[in-house]
């Protein structure tokens, strides 16, 4: 570990500090950080000029590149702005499952950094012989009291890479706050980091509802990683079937794609509608009833062997023998 001291304050800035304090600002009411010994008076960065990527104007993060069996070696900057020795924790810990974690050492694990003063701290990624090749993200953590800092490593192992992604389990659904949303799952098929893109396209029965070009998404997959995702869809059909296609790209070739139907029905309307049908729809079946069952009462019936006519005719005609009867006398 090497220990560089940080600049003096200039005089005019500590005249500054003293006149704060003097007027009894905010900064001296909070005794914790008044002397700059606060959780946030210290900081980790990648040390410049170090790694197998350097860059002048410092880091943001660790960059790592080599062949399986290989040891990396880099330097991690703790720096401590108060007047209070710090004593800070570092390890190193995986991003996304790669086990890159287990392959980063310390030189110390437990580093004090004296008043104004930052320490480079040295350590090493030993790839495995075995290491598969391609992207094993991981990070440096560092801790003090109850704060932690992470620093991201990019660590690639040589050998061939392959980009592949899939698109699966597409959905639509119902939104909590109102229209449509579309689910998916995004899955690392590949060995290298991917930072993906979507194009969303919909077709309903009269055209297109929505044309959406590719966009970068917020994540980044690790390789082997999956993620379900959300695709908006506040302004869907009330009344449609569509068929949604959702397609998937990332740099290296990677591309997937995957379809989806959906109906759209207002189901309150259907239900308002269908209970007015199926009223109309009785009070007609209990008209035809009652016709019907006019219609199937019986006629008197005669002598046997005769109609129904035919008896009230000989009723009507008679067949007496008296005055008046049309019979022989």
């Amino acid at each position: 570990m090497s220990i560089s001291p940080m600049p003096s304050m200039p005089s005019s800035a500590r005249a500054a500090v003293l006149c704060a304090a003097a007027l009894g600002l905010a900064a001296a009411a909070s005794p914790a950080h008044a002397d700059g010994a606060g959780p946030s008076a210290w900081s980790v960065a990648p040390s410049a000029g170090e790694g197998t990527r350097p860059a002048k104007d410092g880091r943001p993060s660790f960059y790592a590149e080599g062949a399986p069996g290989a040891v990396l070696h880099d330097t991690v900057a703790v720096t401590n702005p108060g007047p209070r020795p710090r004593t800070v924790s570092l390890r190193g810990a995986d991003a996304g499952g790669s086990g890159s974690g287990a392959w980063i050492r310390f030189g110390e694990r437990r580093v004090e950094v004296p008043p104004r003063t930052r320490a480079e701290v040295p350590f090493t990624v030993t790839v495995p012989p075995g290491a598969v090749p391609g992207d094993h993200p991981g990070m440096i953590v560092a801790s003090v009291g109850g704060r932690t800092e992470r620093v991201r490593l990019h660590l690639r192992v040589e050998g061939p890479t392959l980009a592949a992604l899939t698109i699966e389990h597409v959905k639509v659904s119902e939104a909590d706050k109102g229209g449509k949303r579309i689910t998916y799952d995004l899955v690392n098929r590949g060995n290298t980091v991917l930072a993906p893109k979507l194009a969303v396209h919909a077709e309903g029965v009269f055209g297109t509802l929505v044309d959406r070009p590719p966009r970068t998404l917020p994540v980044e997959l690790p390789p082997g990683r999956r993620v379900s995702l959300t695709e908006p869809w506040p302004d869907a059909p009330a009344l449609d079937a569509a068929s949604v296609r959702l397609t998937v790209s990332a740099p290296g070739g990677a591309r997937d794609s995957a379809t989806a139907s959906a109906r759209f029905v207002p189901w309150g309307a259907v239900a308002g509608g269908g209970a007015g049908l199926l009223a109309v729809a009785g009070g007609a079946f209990h008209v035809v009833r009652g016709r019907r069952r006019d219609s199937e009462v019986p006629e008197p019936a005669g002598e046997q062997g005769q109609e129904p006519c035919a008896g009230r005719e000989l009723a009507e005609v008679g067949t007496g023998t008296g005055p008046g009867a049309g019979g022989k006398q």
